[in-house]
């Protein structure tokens, strides 16, 4: 028996360009379909250092005045302390007095400079079982009043709350 051998030469190979292009988007559409966007929290706000370190000072930073809201029975205000030392209870004696006092004493702070050099930030630390309404409420005072020509006058500049993770 005699067989031929046929020549690889005479012979063409093709690549079928269609399965593999039908591939590559099956790949993109469960990549893309996949995809979890994760949208990030928090104050990005970035304070760089000055070019040179003997040009800045603390002084020149605003440190954050701190606000600590603490629950009494059923999540309702009960007291409220400034950068841990002034508390408004003792003073108020109900909730709307004490929001009062708190707008007074942060509009204090605005006007009364000591570190704060252009805008107040003002850090809130909340009890986990107050009430929503309450931390509204407080947050509000904070944020500015109407002065006495009916103006609106903003207090704080800037608001966070306290990371608790940490």
């Amino acid at each position: 028996m005699k067989f031929r051998h046929k020549s690889t030469a005479d012979q063409k190979v093709e690549l079928q360009m269609t399965p593999m292009i039908d591939i590559v988007f099956q790949l993109l559409v469960f990549f893309i379909m996949t995809f979890k966007v994760v949208v990030r929290e928090g104050d990005f706000n970035i304070r760089m250092p000055a070019s040179s370190p003997s040009s800045s000072t603390v002084d020149d930073f605003e440190l954050p005045v701190r606000v600590q809201l603490i629950a009494g029975l059923n999540g309702v205000l009960q007291d409220i302390v400034i950068d841990d030392s002034d508390s408004l209870s003792g003073e108020a004696t109900n909730n709307p007095q004490m929001y009062n006092l708190l707008s007074e004493r942060i509009a204090a702070r605005k006007q009364g400079g000591g570190n704060i050099a252009t805008e107040l930030e003002v850090e809130f630390d909340t009890d986990p079982s107050l009430k929503f309404e309450e931390q509204i409420r407080a947050i509000t005072a904070v944020m500015g009043r109407f002065g006495p020509n009916g103006e609106l006058i903003t207090l704080a500049d800037k608001i966070k709350f306290k990371d608790r993770a940490r």
